[in-house]
C-alpha cells in the first residue's frame, strides 16, 4: 500500500499541511485560504468563478472560503455591475498585510517540504509533478486553470 502513488501522493499532502499549519498558524488560515489570498493580492477584483479555476477548487468550496475571508474582515466581495450575477472578491487592506506577512512563512513552508531533495531533485520533481497534474488534470472534480 505505502508504493502506490496515490496513497504517497495523498501522505505527502497531509505532510504538507502539518509543515503549513506549524509555519502558519499565528495566521489562523488554511492552505487553500492563503492561495485564494495569493491569487487576489496578484489579480484584485477577480470573479469567484476565475478564482475558482486559478486554484483548482469548485466554486461552492471557493464561495465557502471567501465567506470565511470576509467575515474574518480580510476579503471584500461585490456585486459585479456588469453581471450581477457574478461577484468580484478582493483582498482589504488588513488581508493585504496579512498575506505580505504571510509570504515569508508559505515560502518556508514549501522549501521545509522539498528540504530532502538536491537542487536537480527539486526542479525534476516539480516537473514531475507538472506533468502529472497536467496529463490528468480533466479527472479531477475540478480543473486548475493552468500552471
Amino acid at each position: 500500500m505505502a508504493r502506490r502513488p496515490g496513497f504517497l501522493v495523498r501522505r505527502l499532502h497531509q505532510i504538507f499541511i502539518s509543515i503549513y499549519v506549524q509555519n502558519c498558524r499565528e495566521f489562523g488560515t488554511t492552505p487553500v485560504q492563503s492561495s485564494v489570498m495569493q491569487v487576489l493580492f496578484k489579480k484584485p477584483g477577480m470573479d469567484q468563478v476565475s478564482l475558482a479555476a486559478e486554484i483548482g477548487i469548485d466554486r461552492d468550496t471557493a464561495s465557502n472560503v471567501l465567506g470565511r475571508l470576509e467575515r474574518r474582515g480580510i476579503v471584500k466581495r461585490q456585486v459585479d455591475q456588469s453581471d450581477r450575477r457574478n461577484k468580484r472578491a478582493s483582498l482589504t487592506p488588513q488581508g493585504r498585510d496579512m498575506i505580505t506577512k504571510m509570504r515569508h512563512k508559505i515560502q518556508l513552508t514549501h522549501d521545509k517540504l522539498l528540504d530532502p531533495l538536491s537542487a536537480k531533485e527539486r526542479i525534476l520533481f516539480m516537473k514531475m509533478l507538472c506533468k502529472l497534474v497536467e496529463a490528468n488534470n480533466d479527472l479531477g472534480r475540478t480543473t486548475l486553470g493552468r500552471l
